[in-house]
């Protein structure tokens, strides 16, 4: 099911005393239905909503982060307008999860992301849980040209590539991109920053081996980008020739992000992870990035929402 996006979901402080100087997000924020024909976007940010958290249930995780995109979007509007001469951001409102058929949204989600993408927007899929990649992966493969080869840079205190077997959850998304690829000839080229030995089992190490899967333990990160996080870092995007960016919020402390699904004792503190985004949006080949996992019903005074927020304010500069 699809909503589109009202200004009733942009909406924050005002200050009409400084003019055009004094403008927010929400104020420059233009709405986009993407049920609609769309115009081409010519580099212009969108974002899409996926208000789900089935698979986090599915997964035995803390439900709530269907609420996600309306908090976030609620953040992101008091953000202050900095953005380069030209540049548009358009809202394209939510992809929503009836009755439980996680399935449905996730294809939903991927024509979404599809029309985005061909339409030539900056898409920043707003989540949900962790099962909104594989929604996002289903419009990334159908963009993908002959020949090029996919990266997948997931910032994530989890490989989440559980079995999908009976049914999908948030903690197998990236095992069922791997057997998409695998199917279509297509290699998988996935690393992931910020892995918690504790919050996976041998079995997840395992599996993530056997897709040749890289990973940097949050361990590493905790001083930022080191010489070798960012060789590391540069090995990878050098190889592919497009790049699928997922911030799973989970990767930080609970200190900063206490309105997550799987809260992290001993996750990553912002400024560690800003040299690592910028680093990775420096490559130029990132077509389109979510943020996922913000779970407004364990939030505490919006804070995770906030950071969220911020990291978004970021991803735009740099990919500006």
């Amino acid at each position: 099911m699809y909503k589109p996006s009202d200004k009733t979901t942009w909406k924050g402080r005002t200050d009409t005393q400084d003019g055009v100087l004094g403008l927010r997000w929400h104020q420059v924020v233009q709405l986009l239905d993407l049920s609609r024909d769309v115009a081409d976007g010519n580099g212009d940010f969108a974002f899409v909503g996926f208000s789900c958290d089935e698979g986090v249930r599915r997964n035995q995780g803390r439900v709530g982060a269907a609420g996600g995109p309306n908090a976030l979007r609620l953040a992101m509007s008091a953000l202050a307008d900095h953005l380069p001469e030209g540049v548009q951001l358009f809202g394209g409102g939510d992809i929503l999860c009836a009755n439980q058929r996680l399935e449905e949204a996730q294809g939903q989600l991927g024509r979404k992301v599809e029309l985005l993408l061909r339409k030539g927007y900056k898409t920043l899929v707003l989540g949900g849980g962790h099962e909104t990649a594989y929604g996002h992966f289903l419009g990334i493969q159908k963009q993908l040209k002959d020949g090029e080869q996919l990266g997948i840079i997931n910032l994530d205190a989890h490989f989440d590539v559980r079995s999908y077997a009976p049914q999908p959850s948030s903690g197998s998304p990236f095992l069922q991109i791997a057997h998409d690829l695998a199917a279509a000839g297509k290699e998988f080229h996935y690393l992931c920053l910020g892995i918690q030995e504790s919050g996976n089992t041998r079995k997840q190490f395992e599996t993530a081996a056997a897709l040749g899967a890289q990973y940097v333990e949050a361990q590493d990160l905790h001083f930022g980008l080191t010489e070798a996080v960012r060789q590391k870092i540069k090995a990878f995007t050098d190889k592919v020739d497009k790049l699928y960016l997922s911030i799973d919020l989970d990767v930080f402390a609970a200190a900063y992000a206490p309105g997550v699904s799987a809260p992290n004792a001993l996750g990553l503190a912002p400024q560690a992870v800003l040299p690592i985004l910028q680093e990775i949006m420096a490559s130029g080949k990132v077509i389109t990035v979510d943020v996922v996992e913000l779970n407004p019903a364990f939030d505490v005074d919006g804070q995770t929402a906030r950071l969220a927020a911020a990291l978004i304010f970021q991803i735009v500069k740099f990919w500006s």
